[in-house]
């Protein structure tokens, strides 16, 4: 035998509770996230350029080797070839002023000892701006 139930209700019906709640979840979620476009400004003083003094020209040093390992300083022989030397008329010369450029040119049948001793030489000075000339073979 068989009972029916009253009232009988039918079951077709969605139930909106749960998508409800989800829905509020991913606003809520997109409103938590969500960053606000903010634009800030760095206020800079830019300093203003003098047109009254104009800039001082760069001296260079230039250390020629000649092909028995003497050294020249800006054209000028030393009397000997000790690094020492070399430094007391580096720092006569350059002085204080440590960005000073500073070029070697040597001999291609100059000894490599001297070389080495003139960029030495430099490193103990201080002065960083180290060059060594060298020219572009001939196109034959």
């Amino acid at each position: 035998m068989r009972f029916r139930s009253s009232a009988s209700e039918d079951d077709s019906g969605v139930n909106l509770t749960p998508l409800i709640d989800v829905v509020f979840l991913l606003l809520i979620f997109f409103m938590v996230s969500t960053t606000f476009d903010t634009t800030s400004e760095i206020k800079i003083d830019l300093p203003e350029a003098s047109v009254d003094k104009p800039p001082q020209p760069v001296d260079k040093v230039t250390i020629m080797i000649d092909p028995r390992g003497g050294f020249y300083l800006n054209g000028k022989r030393l009397k000997n070839q000790s690094a020492d030397l070399l430094l007391l008329e580096l720092h006569r010369l350059v002085g204080s002023d440590k960005q000073t450029p500073v070029v070697i040119q040597s001999d291609a049948s100059s000894p490599v000892q001297s070389l080495v001793t003139a960029m030495d030489v430099v490193g103990q000075a201080g002065l960083a701006r180290l060059s060594i000339a060298t020219t572009k073979p001939l196109n034959e």
